[in-house]
């Protein structure tokens, strides 16, 4: 008898769509929390495609940052979990933007730390995306943080050690201790309430942090 005709193959399942991730940031000062947040999102889908707020929308809502846009756009492209970078994207998510994401750029799920996010108006800057169900929040990593490093920084100094001084001890007696080097920066003595009193015994007022505004 004829054999059997082979059975027809099943038709294959077309192929899943990418899951599109979207995460912004200033990523100033680029340190390991950022990497474990660009991490943390990569794990939620396919392409994690992040948004690099420019310089001018950082100054508008935070101040000044550290890096300026190209430094901290080769820290974003340089790490493993990212597969594209936007540019120019507005700290605010504004239902525009927040459209294009959806539409031009396939984006799927919108994400951010589980810290908050305050525009300069005092308003969610992911209010919008939370409306069109797209939020995805992520664990910030505690304890880091770019104006924390920025602190650390202007704390560590070769004499920084100078607030334990005692308000008897002399500019002459206290270059004893320090080198060479050290003794030239040291111009003036700390007291215990935080002011210091150049050569000419004028009272001065004394921080040991400068004053500057938050990165992020």
């Amino acid at each position: 008898p004829p054999a059997a005709p082979a059975s027809a193959a099943a038709p294959a399942a077309p192929p899943r769509a990418p899951v599109r991730i979207y995460m912004d940031g200033c990523f100033d000062m680029m340190h390991f929390g950022h990497a474990n947040a660009l991490r943390q999102a990569k794990a939620l889908g396919d392409v994690l495609v992040v948004g690099l707020i420019p310089d001018s929308e950082i100054r508008e809502h935070k101040g000044p940052p550290v890096m300026n846009d190209n430094e901290r756009y080769v820290a974003v492209a340089g790490v493993k979990w990212v597969d594209e970078v936007l540019t120019d994207v507005p700290y605010d998510l504004t239902p525009e933007f927040v459209q294009r994401l959806l539409e031009k750029e396939r984006i799927d799920f919108i994400v951010h730390g589980d810290d908050p996010c305050i525009s300069k108006d005092g308003r969610d800057a992911y209010e919008d995306v939370k409306k069109a169900g797209k939020f995805v929040t992520i664990k910030r990593t505690e304890g880091v943080s770019s104006t924390d490093i920025v602190g650390r920084m202007l704390l560590c100094t070769t004499t920084h050690h100078m607030d334990k001084v005692e308000r008897s001890t002399s500019l002459d007696d206290l270059s004893m201790e320090l080198s060479e080097h050290d003794a030239g920066a040291a111009q003036t003595v700390v007291e215990a309430e935080g002011s210091a009193k150049p050569k000419n015994g004028t009272e001065q007022p004394f921080t040991r942090v400068s004053n500057f505004l938050p990165t992020t």
